[in-house]
């Protein structure tokens, strides 16, 4: 919580850590013993316990693991993942590291000593539950079986071997179901921005529907529904500086500006804008989105090749950047290889697919600093809710109205028709429906990579050429585009069933704890 920040500088010197995997018993003792007194240290521990414990980094580059996005600088962490090229000693982004865990676990053992009020102890216990159960949620997704730690170990203790994947998940899911029982609905002031019930019943539900237990995941988001969230108007006002803490928004990352800042969202825009274009969406990525009349653009009349970006899903323009669209005052120009005033990509620091997002960076001129900014990042909204439950109902076959009912609401905001129930009748349709609307609506938040795991379509979507716009030229009177055959190709990608689903251990973390073992094929 970055509005509690000198309480959290304070905490994080109790709290410091090893650099090693384990961060094995990171306390002073007798500065422990002399810290847990009242109320405010108890305030003061749990706040240290939200340190890190996400961040807009893997919000917004965590795509780039997909066929979402590509990410052209190998340096940040996440093109090797997406190549199919990690190795134990190049693994790209880790999640291997426990210090969250570590604090969590600290808090829990030391919350009964201070003298407090006994529902705002059982409140912060909540909280800290769910951030321990929210790093485990990221651990096991992608990494299958790890250690499961639940108190602060002694250094001869720290070198634990990997716990099964269903003993995860299933302490996962008991962590949440408590925390939600003990957390408030909302909160006001400046307490806004900590755990709810909402965001513990929503993650649960993700937990739930990513180990395909489809029957409880649309019980928890029934309860869910029921909290009072609601979508925002205009989809692209969800991501404005200026709506943050709307009505959609159930669990983000809280940033402020002069306080605490996020610096990365400078990454998205176009080189032209002042941005780093480190995040590129894909040609897969834009094909995604329909034609306004329902459609996709294999089957619209209304899709014209030449004029790709026309007569389409409203989200793909509240989403990305492409060739001729308005952007910052300028029609938007990566695609001529002639244009030395254009965003073609060569070389650094222009996209190499011709598109740049357009997610939280609408415009500019709402940030007094790209750099330095206080939004916050949006880590679940209401509308996953919608979608996961009607993906729930459409997987155990239940379909009925509220199905197509969760659905139209989602469409029906950002500008499209409802879902023609004549041709998306039965379970096999309604399935591609949903995993497409999941796709666009949802894109760039973070989730791709996770769907196609659980969907198991790593061998359809990974294990291929990635592509970008077509070239050609932009009329930088009014952005019209005369485009050629040619086309962008980016990289090609490999994907293996047996290997790719799970990332590598890093070599590190084996080497500092040795029961730890690695997954398999690396």
């Amino acid at each position: 919580m970055k509005r509690y920040s000198l309480l959290l500088i304070a905490l994080l010197f109790l709290f410091s850590c090893e650099q090693d995997f384990m961060d094995k018993n990171p306390l002073d003792q007798i500065s422990n013993e002399s810290f847990w007194n009242n109320e405010k240290d108890a305030i003061a521990a749990a706040n240290g316990c939200y340190s890190d414990w996400w961040d807009m980094y893997y919000v917004i580059y965590m795509d780039c693991a997909s066929d979402n996005c590509y990410n052209p600088f190998p340096w940040e962490g996440f093109q090797v993942q997406a190549s199919g090229n990690a190795t134990p000693s190049d693994a790209g982004q880790s999640f291997m590291g426990f210090s969250t865990i570590t604090r969590c676990n600290s808090f829990l053992e030391n919350i009964s000593r201070p003298e407090m009020d006994e529902s705002l102890r059982k409140r912060l216990t909540a909280e800290v539950r769910f951030l321990r159960a929210w790093d485990y949620f990221v651990k096991v997704t992608i990494y299958g079986d790890v250690p499961l730690v639940t108190q602060v170990l002694n250094p001869s203790e720290a070198n634990v071997p990997r716990n099964p994947k269903a003993d995860v998940v299933k302490f996962v899911l008991d962590e949440l179901t408590a925390a939600a029982a003990d957390l408030p609905a909302s909160y006001s002031g400046p307490d806004v921005g900590r755990i709810t019930k909402g965001a513990a019943l929503s993650v649960k539900a993700r937990m739930e529907i990513f180990e395909g237990k489809y029957v409880e995941c649309a019980a928890t988001c029934q309860q869910i529904m029921d909290l009072g969230y609601s979508l925002v108007p205009e989809y692209k006002n969800i991501f404005k500086l200026s709506n943050q803490d709307n009505s959609e928004v159930i669990l983000d990352v809280q940033y402020n500006e002069g306080i605490g800042t996020t610096w990365v969202l400078g990454v998205l825009p176009p080189n032209s804008s002042g941005g780093w274009c480190s995040v590129n969406p894909t040609q897969s990525l834009v094909d995604s989105y329909e034609c306004v009349d329902g459609k996709t653009i294999a089957e619209s009349s209304v899709y014209n090749a030449d004029e790709p970006y026309k007569n389409r899903d409203p989200r793909l323009e509240a989403s990305i950047v492409y060739p001729g669209g308005l952007y910052e005052g300028a029609y938007f120009n990566p695609i001529d290889v002639n244009d030395p005033n254009g965003d073609y990509y060569a070389p650094y620091g222009r996209s190499k697919t011709g598109y740049n997002p357009r997610k939280y960076v609408d415009d500019l001129s709402d940030f007094p600093d790209i750099w330095d900014s206080g939004m916050n990042a949006i880590v679940i909204r209401y509308a996953e809710i919608l979608l996961m439950y009607a993906e729930s109902k459409i997987e155990t076959n239940s379909i009925d109205d509220s199905v197509y009912d969760a659905i139209d609401e989602i469409r029906n905001r950002a500008g499209m028709p409802s879902v023609d129930r004549a041709v998306y009748n039965n379970q096999t349709t309604l399935r591609e429906l949903i995993r497409r609307e999941r796709r666009v609506e949802l894109a760039m938040e973070g989730l791709r990579w996770f769907d196609i795991c659980r969907w198991k379509i790593g061998e359809e979507v990974m294990d291929a050429t990635v592509y970008g716009a077509r070239l050609g030229t932009v009329d930088p009177a009014n952005g019209a585009l005369t485009l050629t055959d040619d086309r962008i190709e980016v990289e090609t990608r490999v994907f293996q069933a047996n290997k790719h689903y799970l990332w590598p251990i890093p070599q590190s973390v084996i080497d500092a704890t040795p029961a730890i073992t690695q997954n398999p094929n690396y």
